[in-house]
């Protein structure tokens, strides 16, 4: 019976410790931005029911809803003013929340069958002219096209995107930049006048690290998904999760400041120790599967209990992913309604892996 207590104990306290706000560096969300007129709401539901949990990052997928003022052009009706980006700055700095803004470079230039604005207001930037989308979106389609890319290698494209990453951090007053750069299904065209023929590693790492070297002479930091450094056929991944072109190789051509954002929804991939081994400090990113972000935080936990000093600081921890607008998570937050499981699942994996005080 004492033994049978003891190890009733045990388990209690193990469990406890799993549903404890982690003791990792980084316990962060990566969400849209809320629009203009879900802004107050946002800021209201940071402070009394992000911030308790112990959040410290909130990666906000800005993109093109900002009154951007270098290009107009490109801005998305009803951006944010610039006013708003001050308010969601000083909910961050009341809380201790760090705000690294997000804008898709390289991949992610189209959505099903949309252009976004930069390849609508500037074609020429476009990896694949010659590719049309679908009039009806359908995964895989004739090519297999997922989303367009803009060219890496187009000695005008920088000079665009360079300007709104500088804005929009000025903006946030941020130390660091989200530039996306998952599933960049189409790099090294055989059909584009500059990169045909390229080594796709080689492109690849060329743009993470030109985007790198342009925020460090203001001395910011790179974020990036993970997933186009991984060998889609080595680790049986598969081309979301990985890659098929070759980039995977990019992983060590890029420079080692950049931090990966690892992310994989159907099981714990062990991935974020090969980061750790290659010198990149990494998150793992779970999303709408509890169990799943349960396993993330346990690894993570062992990871940086029991690897040596130098590779476990380099898992910083968990950035947990929703991938609907801010206004989506809040509304189910809220109210579940007879939401499915599958909605609820990053409100649940929320409550897993950050409970509520």
């Amino acid at each position: 019976m004492i033994r049978l207590l003891a190890f009733l104990a045990l388990a209690s306290l193990l469990n406890a410790s799993l549903h404890a706000t982690p003791d990792l560096p980084v316990r962060g969300l990566a969400i849209q931005a809320p629009s203009s007129d879900q802004l107050d709401r946002f800021i209201e539901f940071v402070d009394t029911e992000l911030a308790p949990r112990g959040l410290n990052l909130l990666v906000l997928r800005v993109d093109y809803n900002f009154d951007y003022q270098s290009h107009p052009e490109l801005k998305r009706p009803n951006p944010l003013s610039l006013a708003q980006v001050k308010s969601l700055v000083a909910m961050g700095q009341r809380n201790g929340i760090e705000l690294i803004p997000q804008i898709n470079l390289l991949g992610h230039q189209s959505w099903h069958s949309s252009l976004g604005p930069l390849l609508t207001v500037y074609p020429e930037f476009d990896e694949t002219p010659h590719i049309e989308l679908p009039a009806e979106y359908k995964w895989p389609n004739e090519d297999g096209l997922y989303c367009k890319s803009y060219c890496p290698l187009h000695p005008d494209v920088h000079k665009v995107v360079f300007a709104l990453v500088d804005e929009i951090m000025d903006a946030f007053e941020a130390d660091a930049f989200h530039a996306g750069l998952d599933e960049v299904f189409y790099i090294g065209d055989d059909n584009c006048p500059r990169c045909a023929g390229r080594d796709k590693a080689e492109l690849f790492a060329g743009e993470v690290t030109k985007i790198r070297d342009h925020l460090a002479t203001t001395n910011r930091k790179l974020y990036i998904w993970g997933d186009r450094l991984l060998d889609a056929d080595t680790t049986g991944l598969g081309i979301w999760e990985a890659s098929d072109t070759n980039t995977h190789l990019a992983i060590d051509l890029i420079p080692q400041d950049v931090t990966i954002c690892d992310w994989h929804y159907e099981r714990a991939e062990p991935t974020p120790i090969y980061f750790a081994t290659k010198g990149l400090n990494v998150l793992a990113c779970p999303w709408n599967k509890p169990e799943v972000a349960a396993a993330q935080l346990e690894q993570a936990l062992h990871f940086r209990q029991h690897a040596n000093p130098t590779l476990a600081n380099r898992h910083r921890g968990i950035l947990h992913t929703y991938w609907s607008s801010a206004k989506r998570f809040m509304d189910l937050y809220e109210d579940p309604g007879d939401a499915d499981e599958r909605a609820l699942g990053p409100i649940h994996v929320l409550d897993e892996i950050f409970p509520k005080p």
